[in-house]
C-alpha cells in the first residue's frame, strides 16, 4: 500500500481469518497501551507496548520476514517513485481521476 508516497507492507494476506482477526486485536490492544503509557508517562510501559506492537506487526507479515516467495525486494518504506513500483502507482492515481 502507498501512504503519502511511500510503499509499505499489507498484512500477509494467506493468515487465516480467525488468526487474523486474533492478531489484529492484539496489535489494537497494544497500540492502546502506548497510548495509555504515553498519558502516564511512563516510559518502561511505553518501551513494553512499542514491543508488543512490533511483535503483532512481524505475526501479521507487516515487518520483519517477507511473506511472499517470488523472490520480490521488500521496498517498505522506499518512496514508490524510486522503485519500480512508480509505473503501477502513476496508472493507480490516474485511474482514480
Amino acid at each position: 500500500m502507498v501512504v503519502r508516497g511511500r510503499l509499505w507492507r499489507v498484512a500477509n494476506p494467506h493468515l487465516p481469518p480467525e488468526e487474523r482477526e486474533a492478531l489484529v486485536s492484539a496489535l489494537m490492544a497494544a497500540r492502546r497501551q502506548v497510548k495509555a503509557a504515553k498519558a502516564a508517562d511512563a516510559p518502561d510501559a511505553l518501551a513494553a507496548a512499542r514491543r508488543s506492537v512490533n511483535a503483532a506487526k512481524i505475526q501479521l507479515g507487516e515487518r520483519g520476514p517477507v511473506w511472499w516467495h517470488d523472490g520480490a525486494k521488500d521496498f517498505s518504506r522506499h518512496l514508490v517513485n524510486n522503485t519500480p513500483y512508480r509505473q503501477w502507482y502513476e496508472q493507480l492515481v490516474g485511474s482514480e481521476g
